[in-house]
């Protein structure tokens, strides 16, 4: 048998090795997706329109409606799912039945695989509500599939907040709602924060229900009434007609400018949510 000190070293060295796996498939697929991208990537490349007759060969309009649909989906999203999470950590009784109800529900639409969204999206939002291939119809669609990111994430974030700052708070006089608006929520807000990235990333990431929903015109969308292509559709778009070589390298610069669009968006709400945790304690 080993050894108590082997045996931490083996572990540790495990833990390491795992980490350095781990960083090492992430270098490797950034490296491969820019280091065949990157030069294809330019001023115009970024501000030109897109037309399939290879005329221009922008993502303006995708990545236009990607702003659109990303803003829209977590201006419905973020106020339920805060607000449940609030409810089930501050209001509900632990342990009742309403409590295992909605606990239940949002484990069930995690599992949901996001093809199905995309179906009830097209059935719901699209046909039955008449709101056609558009912008709209895919950011309802994307703000069911974030909810449980926002409200397990919110939720979690609450419950660390230490329970003396509630009741001091309360010895103060504060109302529960003031405790919640005042002194828990901005506690909480780096992990608020945080489930607003996760969700920002699900939500450029996701192709499938927005392809069903959104459509794939690739022009700038006037409303969100329109329809509108994602910068995710227009990769599947191009990595579907992949007849030429300039297809090839005009579906690697789009995978650049995804990823780095991603990757700028996760190092701002991560200095956000560092500044609101340096202003919070």
């Amino acid at each position: 048998m080993l050894s108590r000190d082997n045996s931490d070293r083996l572990l540790l060295g495990l833990i390491w090795g795992s980490a350095v796996v781990t960083m090492a498939f992430l270098v490797w697929i950034l490296f491969y997706i820019i280091s065949n991208g990157i030069a294809f990537v330019d001023w115009s490349f970024i501000t030109d329109n897109y037309t399939r007759t290879g005329d221009e060969a922008g993502i303006w309009p995708m990545i236009v409606a990607t702003i659109y649909m990303v803003l829209l989906s977590v201006l419905i999203a973020a106020p339920i799912g805060i607000m449940t999470a609030i409810y089930l950590t501050e209001y509900a009784k632990p342990g009742s039945q309403l409590v295992r109800l909605i606990r239940f529900c949002t484990e069930s639409l995690a599992g949901i695989p996001s093809i199905i969204y995309g179906l009830f999206g097209l059935t719901f939002f699209v046909t039955i509500m008449g709101l056609g291939f558009s912008i709209l119809a895919g950011a309802l669609t994307l703000s069911i599939l974030i909810l449980p990111v926002i409200i397990r994430t919110t939720e979690e974030a609450i419950i660390a907040v230490p329970v003396s700052y509630r009741e001091a708070s309360f010895g103060l006089g504060a109302s529960r709602l003031y405790t919640i608006a005042r002194v828990i929520l901005p506690a909480a807000m780096p992990g608020i924060v945080t489930s607003l990235i996760l969700s920002i990333g699900r939500i450029i990431g996701e192709s499938a229900p927005v392809y069903l929903t959104a459509g794939m015109v690739a022009k700038i969308p006037e409303s969100v009434f329109d329809s509108g292509r994602t910068l995710t559709v227009h990769l599947y778009m191009l990595t579907t007609e992949l007849y030429t070589q300039h297809d090839w390298d005009m579906a690697f610069a789009t995978a650049t400018v995804l990823i780095v669009v991603v990757l700028v968006i996760n190092l701002l709400t991560k200095l956000i949510s560092s500044r609101f945790s340096k202003a919070t304690y």
